[in-house]
């Protein structure tokens, strides 16, 4: 029993994280939104946005001159309310495709906002749509009247977030616990009382069910840790990767809470359990009290016979 708790305890947690945070669209927005100001999105957008509007436009020797103009350009953009919007409406996309992936829902085989197939196949993968935010650059530029903006190019660049080839056994799990719920969840606080219930020896119980707790949360911290890699490994190793692994760091942000607070209540409680049983125990017994002994009668001795003296009478 106590081997299937520490078990469960990863398995419940992801399961409430993948229907809760996951899988509601108002918190997967709430989360991903404040990345707007994370440097490295804004890095990655600026870098992406920069380089296929360079791809479009022939400038000649000028090349390198527009190119960091546009690219300071864009930096400066995403500190606008209107890259948050923008962003926003990004998240709601990305939140859309994660989804369907996540799920093995493909819509028929149909391109959604914020993902696409890849190769035709059925591998999908989850993009950021960056055209609204190229859309609103070209705006502010035209409006401040920098050379050559009105020939900046509105195409679809995207930033590559998720392969869901890369996913493997993680999605078969995620679909599987995301359908539980918050169920096993309450199955392992329900678990943990039936332990505590049926223990011959509560304090010793408490010990091992503290010390499950902190297995199962160890199990979790590696999951997510070794989740994160084989997410972001078939990602390439440039901007795609460093907004992949904030947006990755900001969704499992809870997951990993949830995991390290668990972690420092095992031992808490397996400890506490302990020192409690030791208060109760006698430290040193005194030994019984010996039974008062019976006083001893005195030995009777035989009267003392004066001895008699002979006297001789004296000579005259």
């Amino acid at each position: 029993m106590i081997v299937l708790l520490a078990l469960l305890v990863p398995v419940s947690a992801i399961a409430a994280w993948s229907d809760l945070e996951v899988g509601d669209t108002g918190r997967f927005i709430s989360t991903v939104a404040p990345l707007d100001s994370d440097p490295h999105v804004r890095q990655a957008v600026a870098d992406r946005i920069t380089d296929e509007v360079m791809t479009q436009v022939r400038v000649g020797p000028l090349h390198q001159s527009v190119r960091s103009l546009l690219h300071e350009a864009v930096l400066s953009f995403a500190t606008t309310e209107a890259f948050k919007n923008a962003w926003r409406t990004a998240a709601r996309a990305v939140h859309s495709a994660a989804a369907e992936v996540l799920s093995g829902d493909h819509s028929n085989g149909k391109n959604t906002p914020g993902g696409h197939r890849k190769n035709g196949q059925n591998d999908r993968t989850v993009t950021i749509d960056l055209a609204p935010i190229a859309e609103q650059v070209k705006r502010q530029l035209v409006t401040d009247h920098v050379p050559f903006a009105n020939r900046i190019p509105v195409r679809h660049t995207e930033i590559t977030v998720l392969e869901s080839n890369g996913l493997g056994v993680w999605r078969v799990v995620a679909q599987g616990l995301r359908t539980a719920g918050i169920w096993p969840a309450v199955g392992t606080v329900v678990l943990a009382a039936v332990a505590l219930l049926l223990a011959a020896d509560r304090r010793r119980a408490l010990i091992r069910v503290g010390a499950a707790f902190t297995a199962g949360a160890a199990l979790l911290v590696i999951a997510v840790a070794v989740a994160r890699g084989s997410v972001l490994a078939d990602l390439p190793n440039n901007g795609d990767r460093s907004a992949a692994r904030a947006l990755y760091d900001a969704l499992t942000v809870s997951l990993r809470t949830a995991a390290w607070s668990v972690l420092a209540a095992g031992p808490a409680l397996a400890l506490g359990a302990w020192l409690t049983g030791r208060r109760r125990a006698p430290r040193h017994p005194a030994p019984p009290p010996s039974a008062p002994t019976a006083p001893t009668a005195p030995t009777p001795t035989a009267p003392r016979i004066p001895r008699r003296t002979s006297r001789r009478p004296s000579r005259t």
